[in-house]
């Protein structure tokens, strides 16, 4: 098979490193099979006399509740496992084998383990369904690896793969994102003669899609088509997600269309997929038309859909229809979550309507919803940004009171708080408060910081924390050199942008757009005219092309030296591009006219663009 299996003293290891899960029941071994005794072994006449079950009573009920999954929790289903594991003689392995299915069911997998090592050391041969739930749990615990030394065992004992065994190593494979190696996987299987599934294929779709190859999803799901195979809504599902998470939502369309065609069903996910999708870009009446579709299907509209529509009319400040979604979602039936207040919050926050935002925070509260970081990170932002940053720090401690640790987010919406309102030093004190609690500032914080110590005058601390940035080896963008280097221009400190500028490929760094605008700006200030308009022309001959915010920064500084045949070249040139003059150009070209200081050239272009 190729596979990667393990020495057997590498899968003793791994046995051993997970007896600890047991430890803590032996002691109450006892109290378990007491207590299933009492509850699975003895009915209750209505004379008030127990009725002890026998043996095959007992696991007729055993067998019952595994394939009904009725255990209330794990300690319930071990009491009986610790039981069946002491009867005399010991129960089938079939028994065994079903118990052992229900606790794999309930996610406790390295349990399982634990158990199938307690019953070879009592004897009980594993046969190959055991073997099987075995790599099943090694692949759930992220250890495909133990999973194929499993089944080398199982060659080993005589039994033969099969498809169970080889289609969980797939998705275990899968799990931990070896999209290569499961397909090389599957290929063995068709070659042995296991015809890979639609679960199978399935499982590497989905995994395809996570991974962002939603291309190579698409061409096994083709693949599928051709071989004849059943598709189902889960796998259109998989497709109409990931096309619309890349933002290809006509292509998303196309397959829904396409499903819809075959006779296959929507469910709320395929729509909920296609809203989100159509949300992003504003495509309102696609929207209401699936909502519709919706109805007319008997979709019920589920938490996952409102809390679309809320999250998207709030970013687009559509308040009041927000509002409206949210108060019908309520009358539904359906109880908004913490997402969907959050959202609800944001858009109050984005139309600095922070009394309203506080208030359905409130509502939250009392409605026993509980605020993540997040609602509270969104609260501080919107306050930071109407400079209420005292209001910021209350809710900054009440988080912390209220045993939330403050993440990236928190702390880096906080620097910029203080920042806004003229207080660097004390956001670089919050810096250190953040390392302090063993959060790491990442590029953002340090940029937002970068260009507050900046604008607010303070360049050695703006040039110290550059340096710390350097030294700690962040993995620095243009970004932090264009605030560095507007920071610089701003103040008259020409000498060193340029400087910085210059050393940009010797970092590795290509200067956009946005740093050729910075410079010429900073060099039309000090003056130097033909400076600016030489390193305007380099643009193109870089291969970054001005845009209009560089076209207007140019005609200014003309426009302010009195250089109006440059100007009006330059004007010329902006317009055949199909931009047009900012406010800051119209007031001067309109002052020019007014006082009649223009001259023939300026007044013959603004003549002839009228």
């Amino acid at each position: 098979m190729g596979t990667t299996a393990k020495s057997t003293n590498s899968l003793a290891f791994f046995f051993n490193h997970y007896s600890h899960v047991r430890v803590s029941f032996h002691a109450l071994n006892f109290y378990y099979y007491c207590r299933s005794f009492s509850s699975t072994s003895a009915k209750t006449t209505n004379s008030g006399r127990d009725i002890v079950e026998s043996p095959n009573q007992f696991l007729k009920t055993v067998r019952d509740r595994c394939r009904s999954r009725s255990f209330r929790n794990l300690d319930e289903a071990l009491g009986v496992f610790d039981r069946m594991l002491h009867m005399h003689p010991l129960p089938p392995i079939v028994d065994f084998n079903q118990l052992l299915g229900a606790i794999a069911r309930m996610k406790h997998h390295s349990t399982v383990i634990t158990l199938i090592k307690e019953m070879e050391q009592s004897g009980i041969a594993p046969d190959v369904y055991v073997l099987s739930v075995l790599i099943n749990c090694f692949c759930h615990l992220n250890r495909v690896d133990f999973g194929f030394s499993i089944l080398a065992r199982v060659l080993k004992l005589g039994f033969q793969s099969n498809y169970v065994i080889l289609s969980t190593l797939v998705k275990g494979l899968c799990l931990q994102g070896k999209i290569v190696e499961a397909v090389k996987l599957v290929n063995k299987m068709e070659n042995i003669g296991y015809k890979p599934n639609t679960i199978t294929y399935g499982t590497i779709m989905n995994c395809l899609c996570k991974i962002g190859e939603t291309n190579e999803a698409i061409g096994l799901f083709r693949k599928m088509q051709e071989g004849n195979l059943e598709l189902n809504v889960v796998l259109y599902n998989t497709i109409i997600d990931s096309l619309c998470k890349d933002r290809l939502v006509t292509e998303a369309l196309n397959f829904f269309s396409e499903m819809t065609s075959k006779g296959i069903q929507p469910d709320v996910f395929t729509y909920n997929s296609l809203i989100q999708g159509l949300c992003n870009f504003g495509r309102w009446k696609e929207t209401i038309k699936l909502l519709n579709a919706m109805v007319q299907r008997k979709i019920m509209l589920d938490l996952c859909t409102f809390s679309i529509l809320v999250d998207t009319l709030g970013k687009e400040g559509k308040l009041k229809e927000a509002e409206e979604v949210f108060n019908v979602m309520i009358q539904r039936g359906v109880e908004p979550d913490t997402i969907t207040y959050n959202s609800l919050i944001d858009g109050y926050c984005l139309q600095n309507r922070m009394d309203e935002a506080v208030k359905v925070f409130n509502t939250m509260v009392r409605k026993g919803c509980l605020p993540s970081i997040v609602s509270y990170s969104i609260l501080i932002h919107g306050y930071c940004k109407k400079k209420r940053i005292d209001e910021a720090m209350i809710l900054f401690r009440e988080m912390t009171i209220n045993g939330m640790i403050p993440n990236v987010v928190t702390y880096t919406t906080l620097i910029g708080g203080f920042c806004r309102v003229g207080r660097p030093k004390t956001a670089l004190e919050l810096l250190q408060k953040m390392r302090g609690c063993g959060q790491h500032p990442n590029v953002q914080t340090y940029a937002i910081l970068l260009d507050g110590l900046c604008k607010n005058l303070h360049f050695p601390e703006a040039m110290a924390l550059f340096q710390v940035m350097e030294d700690k080896k962040l993995d620095l963008n243009i970004v932090i050199y264009n605030i560095l280097i507007d920071g610089m221009c701003n103040v008259g400190k020409l000498t060193i942008a340029r400087e910085l500028f210059n050393t940009l490929p010797t970092k590795g760094f290509q200067a956009n757009v946005r740093t050729y605008t910075i410079i010429i700006k900073g060099l039309y200030k000090e003056g130097l005219l033909n400076e600016a308009r030489e390193l305007f022309e380099k643009m193109e001959e870089n291969g970054c092309s001005p845009d209009h915010v560089t076209y207007n920064t140019i005609i200014q500084g003309f426009l302010q030296h009195n250089e109006t045949s440059w100007a009006v070249q330059y004007l010329q040139m902006m317009v055949d591009k199909g931009f047009s003059a900012n406010a800051t150009i119209a007031t001067i070209l309109i002052d020019l006219l007014t006082t009649n200081q223009a001259d023939k050239t300026l007044q013959d272009f603004l003549l002839k663009s009228v």
